[in-house]
């Protein structure tokens, strides 16, 4: 599968090809060795390339989309919810410390490929390290990393909110889970 050669018929595999990369073990490594941060337009998932940076949303995305341009069979675009902590994502333990939190519930995205799953959103990713925090996880379309996957954390944190009894309402938890991933933006 990673010696498959991509196809210079489509769109995003002809962008892939014009920076260089041939293949799709080529394009994973590539994107993997991209810096995280967010893209200036999230429904354009081609600036993964174009701006050289990507979230897990949009990096996995581009993945899928490539995998089926090129027929690459047995690529699942996965969306979970985690318990984001200091220890499954080192840089964010002060900023829960201050609002008495453990964790915070996040959503992340990466691939099933054939059943094993992986992360690419960075070269230290690795869902080994989320797989025992993981609350939920289901199976999407990349146009549903856009706005779905975002209605679908914030609605999981309200419940969150409601079950845990926490003194902090929906707008000030997003808000430290916003700093939170600023700080993972700067970081990198």
């Amino acid at each position: 599968m990673n010696d498959k050669r991509l196809l210079d018929t489509k769109p995003l595999s002809s962008l892939a090809l014009s920076s260089g990369i041939q293949t799709w073990g080529q394009l994973i490594k590539y994107v993997q060795l991209l810096p995280y941060g967010r893209n200036s337009d999230r429904a354009n998932f081609s600036m993964v390339l174009t701006e050289k940076k990507g979230s897990c949303s949009s990096k996995h995305a581009l993945l899928k989309l490539i995998a089926e341009e090129n027929n690459i069979s047995d690529v699942k675009l996965i969306l979970a919810i985690y318990r984001m902590n200091k220890s499954n994502t080192p840089g964010i333990g002060l900023e829960l410390e201050k609002h008495g939190l453990d964790y915070i519930p996040e959503a992340h995205c990466f691939l099933k490929l054939r059943n094993l799953y992986k992360d690419f959103t960075t070269i230290s990713s690795n869902y080994e390290k989320l797989k025992k925090d993981i609350l939920i996880e289901k199976e999407i379309n990349p146009i549903h990393v856009v706005q779905d996957k975002i209605d679908f954390h914030k609605n999981f944190i309200k419940d969150w909110l409601g079950q845990k009894h926490s003194s902090l309402d929906f707008e000030q938890a997003w808000l430290v889970r916003e700093k939170c991933i600023k700080n993972l933006s700067e970081e990198n």
